[in-house]
């Protein structure tokens, strides 16, 4: 329902499909304006990150946003609402979207790459990353570096887990939170405020220890230290375990902990 008011109002509901079923996916260009994805206009409607609700914001190439586009992201990742403020007054839009981005690590592509030279002067390589502010990284929960894949990796027939396997798991996933939130007005464990990740993030010894270092060694702004922390709720769900342990913490801080 809430899915389908916001398409309501942008004019993108079909005569065939009153209501919208299905989670949106949606995956601007990076010539995007500010207002196309955030929302507003002479006469305010939702954006991009709007049109997203419930579901996700792709961005391909995201160094090639303007970064003054790029931080417009800011509030709406904190808070999953976006607030546009015009001479008329200011209007509000739901904004709770999975984020997924996808970026090269320099201009010409190959600066983290073990076969091909990267051609990028170090100026160059830091002009490309600064694009991306510090406290835009800091609200994605997950940093994962794809390398190259050579020939024998493409064309080898080891079968890896199946999709329907992991489909199950996330699942059953799912259904822990359910239950877990049931009292709650959230349904996942990404939408935990403090007061819940103290009730519902409790580390063993050994994992307490862990988080403790690396807040110390990598200097995690409280920001980070809470989505490590619900991160780790999430691995501890998928391996369907009560209390969080050592080895997920250790995987939530591996997702996290970049040299930028």
């Amino acid at each position: 329902m809430e899915v389908t008011k916001i398409f309501s109002v942008v004019g993108l509901i079909r005569a065939d499909q009153p209501l919208i079923t299905t989670r949106p996916f949606r995956s601007p260009h990076h010539t995007a304006s500010g207002v196309s994805l955030i929302g507003g206009g002479s006469f305010p409607r939702p954006g991009e990150i709007s049109l997203a609700h419930r579901g996700v914001l792709f961005l391909d190439e995201l160094a090639e946003f303007p970064r003054a586009v790029l931080e417009n992201l800011r509030q709406p990742l904190e808070d999953g609402i976006i607030s546009v403020t015009r001479v008329a007054g200011t209007i509000s839009y739901p904004a709770k979207f999975i984020l997924v981005a996808a970026k090269n690590p320099c201009p010409c592509g190959f600066a983290t790459d073990s076969e091909r030279e990267c051609t990028c002067t170090p100026t160059q390589i830091i002009k490309y990353q600064k694009k991306i502010s510090g406290p835009l990284l800091d609200r994605i929960d997950l940093h994962v570096e794809v390398p190259r894949l050579n020939y024998e990796k493409i064309t080898r027939s080891t079968v890896a887990e199946n999709s329907r396997t992991i489909k199950r798991r996330i699942e059953l996933a799912r259904q822990k939170q359910e239950v877990r939130f049931q009292k709650e007005k959230i349904i996942t464990n990404a939408e935990m405020d403090n007061r819940l990740i103290k009730r519902h993030c409790q580390l063993d010894p050994a994992g307490e220890e862990l988080l403790k270092k690396a807040v110390n060694r990598f200097y995690l702004s409280v920001r980070s230290y809470m989505r490590v922390l619900k991160m780790s709720r999430t691995i501890a769900d998928l391996e369907g375990c009560d209390r969080i342990r050592v080895n997920q913490v250790a995987e939530a801080l591996q997702y996290r902990i970049k040299d930028y």
